[in-house]
């Protein structure tokens, strides 16, 4: 069957961009019902389509059945869910973009990322990391002032459109 090209996705696939399902249209193994749902969720959260005995990330498949090609870099889930593949939930995002794009650490007690008590100095620490090292942005006594400080330091760096759901933008944004 040689590369896949939208072409040959599309004989194979219907995609709902609604939905981000993507629904097989002709038998192509044993295990394939036409009419049902392509792949199955991996342990890390993504959906995966075996087709001609290659594994697929949906998200990826994606741009290809809609845009024609699948992009250098990485497919970005807005919303952070791996497997909402619905087209309006997905961009095409340089890694760093992508990295940018996530929640809170599990240890987070402030509720917005880059943004911590220290207790010694009973203040809050505010800091970013970028390009894998942290820069400190300061220290500050409210809390409002120490996310407002996070988030212009998230806009100096040009997060804007990158994390635009960021726990520091969300809060500002109430």
């Amino acid at each position: 069957m040689g590369e896949l090209t939208q072409q040959k996705l599309r004989k194979l696939l219907h995609y709902d961009e609604e939905t981000g399902i993507f629904v097989w249209l002709v038998q192509t193994a044993k295990k394939v019902t036409v009419g049902a749902a392509a792949g199955g969720i991996n342990d890390s959260g993504y959906v995966l389509i075996g087709i001609q005995g290659v594994r697929h990330r949906a998200h990826r498949l994606a741009f290809l059945y809609m845009k024609g090609y699948i992009p250098e870099g990485k497919v970005d889930h807005k919303d952070r869910i791996r497997h909402h593949n619905w087209w309006s939930n997905l961009r095409e995002a340089s890694n760093q973009c992508n990295a940018r794009n996530t929640g809170n650490p599990i240890n987070n007690t402030s509720g917005v990322k880059g943004v911590t008590w220290n207790k010694a100095r009973g203040k809050w620490h505010v800091r970013i990391k970028i390009n894998k090292a942290y820069k400190h942005i300061g220290m500050f006594k409210s809390f409002n002032e120490a996310v407002c400080h996070r988030l212009a330091g998230e806009q100096c760096v040009d997060w804007a459109g990158c994390d635009s759901s960021s726990p520091a933008y969300q809060f500002v944004r109430g």
